[in-house]
């Protein structure tokens, strides 16, 4: 039994910063990724960002340089700081366990409740 515990959302003026957490707990060894997605209404769930074991990161172009992926082994637990937030960054954003090989992250199907994040501009 997999469990995906997400905390952090919230509403945040656009050029603000929240940080988001994950706590993973249960049959996560053979998984060796986590990630961050994001769902707004009538679009598609997309990766923001995901993280391999070992540390090695993988970004959407719409993210980077602005969102900062990073996990506690200890903990299990992932965290998306996220910066000079904008309003296209309101969502849903997902936790998920995964794996990641070359340049792409291959979500696992276990999922977070989500966390709601609002920019206002």
């Amino acid at each position: 039994q997999v469990q995906l515990v997400e905390s952090g959302g919230g509403l945040v003026q656009a050029g603000g910063s929240l940080r988001l957490s994950c706590a993973a707990s249960g049959s996560i060894p053979r998984f060796d990724a986590l990630g961050w997605y994001r769902q707004c209404p009538e679009k598609q769930r997309e990766l923001v960002a995901g993280i391999r074991r070992d540390g090695r990161t993988i970004y959407a172009d719409s993210v980077k340089g602005r969102f900062t992926i990073s996990r506690d082994n200890a903990k299990n637990t992932v965290y998306l700081q996220m910066n000079s937030l904008k309003p296209e960054d309101t969502a849903v954003y997902y936790c998920n366990l995964g794996s990641y090989s070359g340049s792409y992250y291959y979500p696992a199907n276990f999922w977070g409740q989500g966390t709601q994040v609002t920019v206002s501009s």
